[in-house]
C-alpha cells in the first residue's frame, strides 16, 4: 500500500479514495448497490463464527458472548430465573399503569421486551441489540432495532418512561456515558433499571473453597479477568448506584439478591432458582469464557474444556452452599 501523504504540519492525509466506476450502466449500478447493502445486512444477521460459536459482527466493541441458538435458549431460561428471583415480577421500578414509551437496551432474544409489551398495551416498546437474535412474532406494540447502545442515541430527549438493561456482560466499555445517555432520554419522572449478576461466588457457611481448590471459583475469576482485559468493567454492578447519582438520578434504590448457584437451599423457591442457575452455569460457562480465553488470555480451548469439566463435577455434588449477588 502506498504511504499516506504528510503535509508540513504533520497532519496525515489519506490518499484519495477511488470510486468503483464499473459497471457504468445506471440500472446495473443501482442493482449492485442493493446487492452490496443486502450483503452487509446478511453479514450482520449471520454474525461471525469462531470456535464453532456465532458472535455478533456489529457494534463498535466486540461482544464476548455468542449469539447462536444455544445462547438464545440460555437467555430465555435466564429470564425465567430473574422473574422468579424477583417474586414473579418482570421489573422492580414502580411504573405507572400506562407508560407510553419503553426502551430495552441489549435486549438479546427480546423476551423481556415482548412480555413488557404484553403487560402494557399502551406502550411502544423498543428493544435494541447488536445482533438480530430476536423472535419474529411479537406484539404489535413491540419492535426490535439493530443498534449499539454505546453509540450516540438518536432518540429524542425526554422520550422514554422506562429504560431497562439486563446482564450486559462484557459489552459496555463506558458505563457513566451510557447512564448519562439514559438520563438524557428519559422523561422527567422516568425510570432506569439496570440488573446484572456480579459473578463472585460467596458462602455463608464456609463451604466454598478458595480459587486454588475449586474449578468453579477459578471459572468465575477467569470471567472477571477477561472482562478486565477487554475494558468491560468486571465489577460494574457495584457502581450502578453511584453512576446513576452522578448522572443526576434521584431516589436511586438498590436491590441486592442472593442467587444460589445450585439447588442446595431448603426453601423451594430458592431451590428452583438454584436449579436454573446451575443449568445457566453448566451450559453457559463455555459461552462466557470461550472467546476471551483464547484472545485475551492466550490459552487453549482444550485447557478451558478441562476446567469446565472439573467445574461441572464440583457443582453437581451440591457441597458448595454458594451464591452470587444480583
Amino acid at each position: 500500500m502506498a504511504d499516506p501523504q504528510v503535509n508540513d504540519t504533520n497532519q496525515i492525509i489519506q490518499e484519495a479514495i477511488e470510486p468503483d466506476t464499473e459497471p457504468g450502466d445506471e440500472g446495473i449500478g443501482e442493482a449492485t448497490i442493493s446487492s452490496y447493502c443486502t450483503s452487509i445486512a446478511s453479514e450482520v444477521r449471520n454474525g461471525r463464527i469462531e470456535n464453532g460459536r456465532v458472535y455478533a459482527s456489529y457494534g463498535q466493541n466486540e461482544y464476548a458472548l455468542p449469539v447462536d441458538e444455544d445462547e438464545v435458549d440460555r437467555i430465555d431460561m435466564n429470564h425465567a430465573k430473574y422473574t422468579l428471583l424477583q417474586e414473579d415480577k418482570l421489573f422492580l421500578a414502580p411504573l405507572a399503569p400506562d407508560p407510553q414509551n419503553i426502551l430495552d437496551i441489549g435486549t438479546g432474544t427480546g423476551i423481556f421486551a415482548i412480555e413488557v409489551a404484553e403487560k402494557f398495551p399502551s406502550a411502544v416498546v423498543t428493544g435494541t441489540d447488536i445482533s438480530p437474535m430476536q423472535a419474529t412474532w411479537v406484539p404489535p406494540n413491540c419492535s426490535f432495532v439493530i443498534d449499539d447502545a454505546e453509540a450516540d442515541w438518536l432518540y429524542k430527549r425526554d422520550s422514554f418512561d422506562y429504560i431497562h438493561g439486563r446482564d450486559l456482560y462484557q459489552s459496555i466499555r463506558d458505563w457513566p456515558r451510557l447512564i448519562q445517555q439514559a438520563y438524557t432520554h428519559l422523561k422527567p419522572g422516568g425510570y432506569l433499571e439496570l440488573a446484572c449478576v456480579w459473578p463472585i461466588p460467596q458462602s455463608d457457611d464456609g463451604t466454598l473453597p478458595s480459587r486454588e481448590n475449586s474449578a468453579y471459583v477459578e471459572v468465575c475469576a477467569t470471567f472477571q479477568e477477561i472482562a478486565e482485559q477487554i475494558g468491560a468493567a468486571p465489577d460494574a454492578p457495584l457502581s450502578y448506584r453511584s453512576w446513576m447519582v452522578d448522572a443526576g438520578f434521584v431516589d436511586v434504590r438498590e436491590h441486592v439478591f442472593k442467587l444460589p448457584t445450585s439447588p442446595w437451599p431448603r426453601d423451594r423457591r430458592l431451590k428452583k432458582i438454584g436449579a436454573f442457575e446451575l443449568v445457566n452455569v453448566m451450559e453457559g460457562a463455555q459461552a462466557f469464557l470461550l472467546r476471551g480465553y483464547a484472545t485475551s488470555l492466550g490459552r487453549t480451548r482444550e485447557e478451558l474444556e478441562i476446567l469446565l469439566a472439573q467445574m461441572r463435577k464440583e457443582l453437581l455434588t451440591l457441597r458448595y452452599h454458594s451464591y452470587v449477588s444480583l
